[in-house]
């Protein structure tokens, strides 16, 4: 008879062999490895990653609600087009990512980001309790620290708009903490490279935590839109380049 730490070893064991699972069949999904192929049968992925049905079928479950299967009776288990797919979903997005580097993605998740982060900057000054201005600001000493090398700049930088958007009190842009961050881990490297800078600007932030510590929502608003339309014309300024042709050997 199983012990209860052998039933708990177990049971995360399982969590954990699920996650992998997911984390490998959806990275091969977003490739198009299955592009013009039928999805393996389950008996055939049990086997393939040492799995029970029931782990594999927990699997197919998670993929199937980020939209990248979708199961029918008596026809089996299909991929979806991606125009289907849970773009919002952080596992689906960091799969895309990976995939290959795209500045097209990328202007499209800055777009994403204009309609909704300027807009939670105005209603977190308006609505921020103590606890939250305080998150923001302890972002913003992150961010200072990293200057000093003291802190991981990337990683101060999330924590800056991840905390805008919790002080929002709008549930629905809380529920993108995590797919603003996956795309900053992309977003913020690339536009820090246009500019020839390792770090983010501090003032640029700043500006936009000083109006929300103010209460002043407007200002709020233009801080963060202006943060988010410089990194645009950064990603839009790389696009430009990408697409030029190359030079010709001018003949002699």
């Amino acid at each position: 008879m199983m012990t209860a730490r052998a039933k708990r070893a177990a049971a995360v064991g399982g969590q954990n062999l699920t996650r992998r699972i997911v984390d490998d069949l959806g990275a091969a999904i977003v490739r198009g490895n299955y592009s013009g192929k039928p999805f393996p049968v389950e008996a055939e992925l049990c086997a393939q990653y040492g799995a029970s049905r029931s782990v594999l079928r927990e699997a197919v479950k998670m993929l199937t609600a980020k939209g990248l299967l979708r199961a029918k009776p008596r026809q089996g288990t299909h991929v979806v087009p991606e125009s289907e797919w849970n773009l919002l979903d952080p596992d689906v997005l960091r799969w895309l990512l990976a995939r290959r580097f795209s500045l097209d993605l990328l202007a499209e998740f800055t777009e994403v980001r204009l309609a909704i982060e300027p807009a939670a900057a105005a209603l977190a000054a308006q609505r921020a309790s103590r606890s939250e201005l305080v998150a923001i600001m302890a972002s913003i000493d992150r961010m200072r620290a990293a200057e000093q090398k003291r802190d991981d700049p990337l990683e101060s930088d999330i924590a800056f708009h991840v905390a805008v958007l919790e002080a929002s009190g709008n549930r629905f842009y809380r529920q993108l903490r995590a797919f603003v961050a996956t795309a900053l881990r992309s977003s913020i490297r690339t536009t820090n490279e246009y500019k020839g800078v390792r770090l983010a600007s501090v003032a640029d932030h700043k500006r936009v935590a000083d109006a929300i510590l103010a209460g002043d929502a407007n200002r709020a608003e233009q801080a963060m839109r202006q943060l988010l339309l410089e990194a645009q014309q950064l990603i839009d300024k790389g696009r430009r380049a990408a697409a030029k042709p190359p030079a010709r050997n001018a003949r002699s």
